[in-house]
């Protein structure tokens, strides 16, 4: 997901309710629009901030100097930060690190509090570490986010950063040395911050004694038309035949004359929008809450359910909206909700391209440290990719074809990524090359656990792919597909794991398992003299 501003949140008798993550799914300028609009609707009110919740542990925070480039002396340093529990901590237990992302680290300490740090570290006698990802939350390198001042943020760096840390920490208050090899380190990791764990695990094999990689988008595209195809394959059937069937009615409209555009466009409710891609992806933008459903009702957004319960269910019921012009009961239902919940939202005194366009080049030049978007988005420009489009010709859809990789790429070529900068440019194509090469689909290691969600949109991009070979499950090597589960659904716990659903139940066991099974066959290294 894009990560807001850091939030200054005391956690003394306070818990955090972890949002999930959601990085890229509709055109990333329409991402931005749409939360400075209700920044602007609400102001103060966080836009990817933690819930609140009632009384937890304090988990003390602490920095690690690290160097701004491990490869070449700049003489510049930064602080990056991390948080420590020691609840279970046992001499000699092991030290179960959650990577915190693209995200602040602070989103992370429910995961320390309740998640799958506490489970492995209650059960192993470990100390519990989140920690979090340069250029995000507070551990900022640099005074600006001009393309020049993100030149360090790459996987080589960021990666190293994790290596680093792990062989030098020194933990303030804690008498016994940490550090790797001579403490194993289970790493962790959800999404991008998955694809991390599994990137440790094969780059740094003698830091990294185990890790799991929780939906880890291993292999990286420029084009990611399957997430789309992975909500239409698993969300509930009248849902897609509706989303299906108003799609291509407006599809078809668009381009049948001049007087359907306006007429469609007139039923979302947003006639002066300009470029009819913005349309597209503003109608699409509900579909982003499949991502973020959950098994716990506390964490998991209603926003799907209530979406497909406003589409309704399939009939042949028409409605004419023009002179000659008629539509179905889908699109009479899904320009409702759009204009009730998207079109609606746009006061009076600004313009619907200022509320929803994406165009203006402009709109995207402020490179100071609050345009917290830039630093997500320069990793999706550079090696990431991952832009969503619609599905080849012939392929079922649910989102519209306006929906192009010219689109949805736009903004990595305007004026402030690409142009004004003296040491680094914007690359043509994300070098997602970089990124498959440590293995991709085929990612594999001992002690590497692969754990995805079979309707997970990100699952194409996980080991887990249709595409990908098939594998066997074993304790050395776990493999495991979590059914009718979402996005790294096995990183947050209850307080009582007991009452937790079966499939997250049993999956906490067997990580608890095949950890357990690691640690018994480690060995301190030996020590030459």
């Amino acid at each position: 997901m894009f990560s807001a501003a850091d939030y200054c949140i005391a956690i003394l008798a306070l818990a955090f309710v972890p949002r999930v993550q959601a990085f890229s799914l509709l055109n990333p300028a329409q991402i931005i629009k749409l939360s400075r609009l209700e920044q602007r609707l609400a102001p103060g009110a966080p836009d990817d901030g933690p819930v609140l919740l009632a009384a937890s542990p304090t988990f003390p925070q602490y920095n690690f100097t690290q160097p701004l480039d491990h490869f070449q002396d700049t003489g510049f340093t930064f602080q990056q930060r991390y948080w420590v529990d020691d609840r279970y901590f046992q001499s000699g237990g092991p030290v179960i690190v959650l990577d915190s992302g693209e995200d602040s680290g602070v989103d992370r300490l429910p995961f320390l509090q309740q998640g799958i740090a506490q489970i492995l570290a209650n059960a192993t006698g470990g100390l519990g570490i989140v920690l979090e990802h340069r250029y995000y939350g507070s551990s900022i390198p640099v005074n600006n986010f001009t393309t020049d001042s993100l030149r360090w943020l790459n996987n080589k760096q960021a990666l190293a950063d994790s290596a680093n840390f792990m062989a030098r920490v020194e933990v303030p208050g804690l008498s016994v040395n940490i550090t790797a090899p001579g403490t194993p380190w289970i790493y962790y990791g959800g999404s991008y911050a998955g694809a991390r764990s599994a990137h440790m695990r094969v780059l740094y094999p003698d830091l990294v004694y185990g890790a799991i990689a929780s939906s880890g988008v291993v292999y990286a595209t420029v084009s990611d038309w399957q997430y789309m195809d992975i909500i239409r394959q698993f969300a509930p059937a009248d849902c897609v035949q509706q989303l299906e069937t108003a799609v291509v009615e407006f599809d078809n409209l668009l381009a049948k004359s001049s007087a359907t555009r306006q007429a469609i466009k007139m039923l979302y409710g947003l006639p002066n929008v300009t470029h009819d891609a913005d349309v597209g992806s503003l109608i699409s933008s509900p579909l982003g809450n499949w991502q973020n459903t959950n098994w716990d009702p506390s964490v998991s957004t209603t926003g799907f359910d209530k979406f497909c319960s406003a589409l309704g269910t399939p009939n042949n019921l028409t409605t004419t909206i023009a002179p000659g012009i008629r539509v179905s009961n889908a699109t009479m239902n899904y320009a409702a909700y759009i204009n009730r919940t998207i079109s609606s939202r746009c006061p009076s005194s600004s313009t619907q391209d200022e509320c929803f366009g994406t165009f203006n080049a402009a709109d995207f030049n402020a490179t100071d440290l609050s345009e917290t978007w830039r630093t997500w988005q320069f990793q999706v420009c550079t090696q990431w990719g991952f832009f969503t489009t619609a599905p080849p010709p012939g392929h079922l859809r649910i989102i519209s074809n306006t929906q192009t990789l010219e689109y949805a790429s736009q903004i990595c070529g305007f004026v402030s990524f690409y142009q004004q900068c003296e040491h680094y440019r914007i690359p043509d194509v994300p070098d997602v090359a970089s990124v498959n090469a440590i293995g991709g689909l085929n990612i594999a290691a001992d002690r590497l656990a692969i754990v995805d969600g079979q309707a997970d949109p990100w699952r194409p991009n996980t080991a887990h792919s249709d595409i990908a070979k098939n594998r066997t499950d074993t304790t050395l090597r776990p493999f495991k597909l979590l059914s009718e589960s979402v996005h790294h659904w096995d990183e947050n716990g209850l307080v009582d794991h007991s009452a937790e659903p079966p499939v997250i139940a049993t999956i906490h066991s067997q990580e608890i398992e095949f950890v357990k099974a690691w640690l018994a066959d480690w060995k301190p290294p030996r020590v030459h003299g």
